[in-house]
């Protein structure tokens, strides 16, 4: 700590008379909502309509299909569930209950009818899903992670490439209006070098860490658990397993492909990079959630990319919110639920205030009066000194998952990919393959790019 009752930062802020502002100005940022959905700033005309079908219509699904009500020039021609009663949910959800339902998918890809499908199902299905789908001609929304395991992530790619389709995957912030701003302010250089990037996005009730009430007509009567079972190990009919899929191996990849994703992909966007860390090492546990899952309550992961390191922490037992921040060498930048804010580092040069004090008087004096004849100070309201802040926020009832379904159903449209393709989630769902590898393991994950596995370190 400085002995000087007063730094040269604060002698030229108050002494010198230079203009300083620490006011935050704040910014409700405009939804684009207009120009994703349209084409050609125009209403999009009934043949260029997108007919999509919904495979998958529990809580994310019906979600899906309620923003897509809010999206212009597209129509939902049917829904798919292994359920029976998330049928009825699902007709509920789009207005509309005479929309076709089946528990088969491969009904639906028969039908020439259907321009594309949106995948909401669980992790381990969306492999055997997304190629048949691509195969049949259709264009994909699939939900994230995009894969259960790092091979099948690559077999998509291959076969979303093959066939020519259209992909977007289902980490919506990469369309938000409020990382489209944020990647303004990290590629503008106001940052600086930026080294330490850290993130967590926690949670702090049962509903949080996926302890879903059981429905009451849940039976094997109304859930087909054969064909839950595909890709699987075989196992009795459970319905805990059914409706708390993420907490299981088997199924799901626990808070990496339901948390981390969302902020790898944001942070994948908001930095351009577009490749998996090359390695990770991750700690937690089981500490709360100890109902026979597998997965941790608490993970924290620490990846290493060529250029910056990423911290991240998902935590099931305190409600922290949804955090990213970028700290670099001329800014900082914070990402906290639905606010940016951007905060320059005060680097004008000052001389050293604290080992100078380990030396005799005269050779402190001498060294200050060197550096101060080498550093004159500006005259007096020469200069306005930048310590202004600003935030931004967006507008209440704002969805970035309506942004994210126009941008998808757009590229169906253009023929132009979406940031968030194949190979786009492909990467990020790495990245959460390589937590779990890690925690697992016990060990560091490395990942090997020429063999396209992981390994340890």
């Amino acid at each position: 700590m400085s002995k000087n009752p007063l730094s040269r930062r604060q002698f030229m802020q108050i002494g010198t008379g230079a203009l300083v502002s620490t006011t935050v100005a704040k910014n409700v940022l405009q939804p684009h909502i207009l120009s994703a959905a349209t084409l050609s700033g125009k209403p999009v005309p009934p043949s260029d309509t997108v007919r999509f079908a919904s495979i998958g219509t529990g809580v994310r699904g019906c979600e899906h299909l309620m923003a897509s009500l809010n999206v212009p020039g597209i129509q939902c021609v049917a829904v798919c569930d292994l359920y029976d009663s998330r049928h009825t949910a699902a007709q509920e959800a789009v207005k509309n209950p005479s929309v076709p339902a089946t528990g088969d998918y491969r009904a639906i890809l028969d039908r020439k009818d259907v321009d594309s499908v949106l995948i909401a199902t669980m992790d381990h299905q969306h492999r055997r899903i997304f190629e048949d789908a691509c195969a049949a001609g259709k264009d994909v929304y699939c939900e994230k992670p995009m894969s259960h395991t790092v091979e099948e992530g690559f077999a998509m790619v291959e076969a979303a490439h093959k066939n020519g389709r259209m992909v977007a995957v289902g980490s919506q912030r990469v369309s938000s209006i409020l990382y489209a701003k944020a990647k303004e302010i990290y590629d503008s250089g106001k940052l600086g070098e930026v080294f330490s990037i850290n993130a967590y996005w926690d949670r702090n009730s049962p509903s949080g860490a996926w302890v879903y009430p059981i429905p009451p007509d849940a039976s094997e009567s109304t859930i087909d658990w054969k064909t839950f079972l595909i890709g699987a190990p075989n196992h009795s009919f459970d319905p805990y397993r059914f409706f708390r899929w993420r907490c299981f191996t088997d199924y799901g990849e626990g808070l990496g492909g339901d948390l981390f994703v969302h902020l790898l992909s944001g942070i994948h966007f908001i930095t351009s990079t577009n490749a998996p860390a090359l390695r990770a090492q991750s700690s937690g546990g089981l500490y709360h959630f100890k109902d026979g899952r597998e997965f941790p309550d608490l993970i924290e992961t620490l990846y290493d990319y060529p250029n910056f390191r990423v911290t991240l922490r998902c935590n099931l037992n305190n409600n922290g919110g949804e955090f990213i921040g970028f700290y670099g060498t001329q800014g900082t930048m914070i990402i906290k639920d639905n606010t940016l804010s951007f905060r320059p580092e005060d680097t004008r040069p000052e001389p050293e205030g604290y080992s100078i004090y380990g030396w005799p008087a005269a050779l402190r004096n001498q060294y200050l009066q060197k550096w101060h004849a080498e550093h004159p100070l500006p005259a007096a309201l020469a200069s306005k000194i930048d310590d202004t802040g600003e935030s931004w926020v967006t507008p209440p009832g704002y969805s970035d998952t309506v942004d994210h379904q126009a941008n998808f159903y757009n590229a169906v449209r253009t023929r132009k990919p979406v940031v968030e393709n194949e190979v786009f989630g492909n990467h990020t769902a790495i990245g959460c393959h390589l937590a779990n590898f890690s925690y697992f393991e016990k060990d560091v994950a490395v990942w090997d790019p020429a063999a396209k596995k992981i390994v340890k370190g």
